[in-house]
This record gives C-alpha cells, sequence and structure tokens, in this order.
C-alpha cells in the first residue's frame, strides 16, 4: 500500500489496507471463472467439430479440432489468471461472459489461419465474426444495465477487440484480400503496449472516447467486408486500407492526447 508523504514519520492511525490487485486470489478465480471458461471451451470445440464434419465434406480439415482446443485452454487459462488478479467481484458477471464468448470466437476464427482455402470456410469465417461483431454491442449495454462495469471488464473487452481484429487481418491477408500492410492494423495494440515500457507516459489512462469505440468497430467491419467470398482486390484491399487509415489516425490522437497531458 502506497503512503502519502504527509503520512511518513507520523503517528496518524494508517488507512485500511485494500487488497493488492497484483495478489493472485486462488479461492475466488475458480469461483468466479472456472465455470464459464469451462463452459465455453466446451462449446468452441464443439462448434468447431461441426464446422470440422462439414469440411470434412468439402476438403477435409480435421486439423483445426486440434488448434480450437489447444487455443481455447490457452486463452481460458489466461482468462482466469488475469481474474484472478484484478477481477473485483464473486463472479465473472453477464457482461464478460459475453466478452467470453467473442473472444472464443475470436481463438476459433484464430484456429481457421493456415486451413485450405474453401468457399464454406470463407463463409464460415464471415458468419463468426459478425456473431462477434454483434456480441461487441451487447457486453457494453449488459455491463451498465446490470451496473457490472469494472476497470477487469473493461480491459477484457479491450483486448477481446485487439485480438479479433489481429485475426481478422491475418486471414484477409493470407485469403490474398489485402498486403501483409494490413498485418498493421492487427499489430497496433500490441505495438502501443510495447511502446508504453520505453515511454511510460504511454501507460497513462485514456478518457472514454465515442471515437475510439467507433474506429475500433469500422476496422472490425472493414475487414469482415475484405473477407466476404464475393469481394476480391483492389475493392478489398481499398476497404481495408480505409479501415487501416481510420484506425491509425484514432491511435494518433490518442498519443498527442496523453503527450499533451504528460506536460501538466
Amino acid at each position: 500500500m502506497q503512503v502519502s508523504a504527509a503520512m511518513r514519520g507520523t503517528s496518524a492511525t494508517a488507512a485500511p489496507t485494500r487488497p493488492n490487485p497484483l495478489a493472485l486470489d486462488v479461492e475466488r478465480a475458480p469461483r468466479a471463472t472456472a465455470g464459464a471458461i469451462a463452459f465455453a471451451v466446451a462449446l468452441t470445440v464443439a462448434v468447431t467439430l461441426a464446422l470440422a464434419f462439414v469440411l470434412a465434406r468439402v476438403a477435409g480439415e480435421p486439423r483445426i479440432v486440434v488448434r480450437t482446443l489447444a487455443y481455447s485452454l490457452l486463452g481460458g487459462a489466461l482468462v482466469w489468471l488475469l481474474a484472478a488478479r484484478y477481477l473485483e467481484a464473486s463472479t465473472l458477471g453477464a457482461a464478460n461472459r459475453v466478452t467470453l464468448a467473442r473472444g472464443a470466437l475470436a481463438l476459433l476464427l484464430l484456429a481457421l489461419l493456415g486451413s485450405a482455402s474453401n468457399p464454406v470456410l470463407a463463409w464460415s469465417s464471415v458468419a463468426l465474426a459478425l456473431i462477434a461483431l454483434a456480441f461487441d454491442g451487447v457486453d457494453g449495454a449488459l455491463a451498465r444495465k446490470r451496473g457490472e462495469e469494472s476497470e477487469f471488464g473493461a480491459r477484457f473487452d479491450m483486448e477481446t477487440d485487439a485480438l479479433l481484429i489481429f485475426v481478422l487481418c491475418a486471414l484477409a491477408w493470407e485469403e490474398g484480400k489485402a498486403g501483409a500492410w494490413i498485418l498493421l492494423a492487427g499489430a497496433l495494440r500490441y505495438l502501443f503496449v510495447a511502446a508504453g515500457f520505453a515511454l511510460p507516459w504511454l501507460k497513462r489512462a485514456l478518457p472514454p472516447s465515442r471515437r475510439r469505440q467507433t474506429a475500433c468497430v469500422l476496422q472490425i467491419v472493414s475487414l469482415i467486408a475484405c473477407l466476404l467470398p464475393i469481394v476480391v482486390s483492389p475493392a478489398s484491399d481499398a476497404i481495408a486500407l480505409v479501415g487501416l487509415v481510420l484506425l491509425l489516425g484514432s491511435f494518433a490522437t490518442d498519443v498527442v492526447w496523453l503527450a499533451r497531458d504528460s506536460r501538466r
């Protein structure tokens, strides 16, 4: 616990000790997240098995089941650890469960990377991405309606968006819908975080922004449009480029705001 300079060296009664947010609460984490994560993993694998069955009739792609299981277990373990450190509620909550479902869809899409290209796979990717996008508008509304807004939920939502964008960028590149430059859109969030280690002022909290949310949604929409089988280059390149420019502009605006705020 941090103590103010005025309190150092005095006999004033110490303020109540607050829980250390970095302490791993191994009793609360299973109760709050384990059941939801297990259900999400099982459902994701079940959906993948159904998809693999359909693809087997078309081109045969059993490896996506193995990849989905591996990614889901790794992703579930990561969410469990983060919830154990940062989740302040005793349950995961409805809003975070929706975000968990979005994360599971993103990992399923990640498992589709490297699969043989075919129309069934292409349309399946678009359908899964659209469902994830629809859920993106549900978790925030649920959190506000149920009073479940939290720092953990906001960060969970942000990182899930970042993962979805990264996976969609990789799929667009793999399908030849855009050049390797589109991977920059998927890497922006992670480059921003990495830059924070060299420039600590980038780690400052940003105020809520409708502009930031809109840029993120438009980026996802543009990538889904690119993945539509009926959209081909150069139209897909143009759509992807517009989304990338909007996202770059949003990040640049945040960097400028943080730079000015650090000088105050």
